[in-house]
């Protein structure tokens, strides 16, 4: 299992004019992720909550400590998935990831969980014991379009995503055919995640007069259709 540090994160939802305005600054001063391609990738969640929606209703209330899991692939491609799990404290985020293969994924969605305890993961018999004791489920499918920028002072990460969309429909998730539908209003979302300092530079490239930071959540978000 994979655990990233306690890291900050600004949250802004902005115009497509600022999407311009900042993928130009950022160009100039940062690198594009690795993993992109054209300079953007694909990436679609399948994220869990109770019967009684815990992890929604933390977010919309703003609870300090939460957490929520997720599973996740990018660019369709079903041969590298993610488990994962985001805990956030204090206004600070941290991320604890293991790979699952689809096989297994297909097997959860199909309520088979007997090989979840067994798989030597630990962040996978986690969530095992909490669908088991908190009665979570796959709820929602979220899609969007991701623009990854890096830089290495800082350890920042800039990201600008758009084209969100949603499915109610978990069993799809592996599917290319899966079909969604955009969420309203067409939101575009900036996020600046950093260590322990944001360089002056970095700092500079986002600011957007006017724009203050939210709680903007694409899972919250793509729950206005249930």
């Amino acid at each position: 299992m994979r655990i990233t540090e306690y890291r900050h994160e600004w949250k802004h939802e902005i115009t497509f004019c600022d999407l311009l305005a900042i993928r130009r600054r950022m160009q100039a001063v940062a690198h594009t992720d690795t993993h992109a391609l054209q300079g953007r990738y694909h990436i679609r969640s399948l994220y869990f909550d109770t019967l009684s929606d815990k992890a929604l209703r933390e977010k919309l209330d703003g609870v300090n400590a939460r957490e929520k899991f997720r599973i996740r692939y990018y660019n369709g491609d079903t041969s590298l998935i993610h488990l994962e799990k985001k805990c956030r404290r204090n206004g600070l985020g941290v991320k604890a990831s293991a790979p699952l293969s689809a096989e297994e994924v297909q097997a959860l969605l199909s309520g088979d969980l007997d090989w979840m305890p067994r798989s030597g993961r630990p962040l996978a018999v986690e969530l095992y014991s909490k669908l088991r004791s908190q009665g979570l489920r796959p709820r929602t499918i979220v899609d969007y379009t991701r623009e990854p920028f890096i830089f290495a002072p800082g350890n920042v990460r800039v990201t600008l995503d758009y084209h969100i969309r949603t499915s109610r429909n978990p069993l799809d998730f592996l599917q290319p055919s899966c079909v969604t539908i955009p969420i309203p209003d067409d939101p575009i979302l900036l996020e600046v995640k950093w260590d322990e300092y944001l360089p002056a530079i970095i700092r500079d490239a986002v600011q957007l007069p006017g724009r203050r930071t939210a709680a903007f959540s694409k899972y919250a978000a793509c729950r206005v259709y249930g």
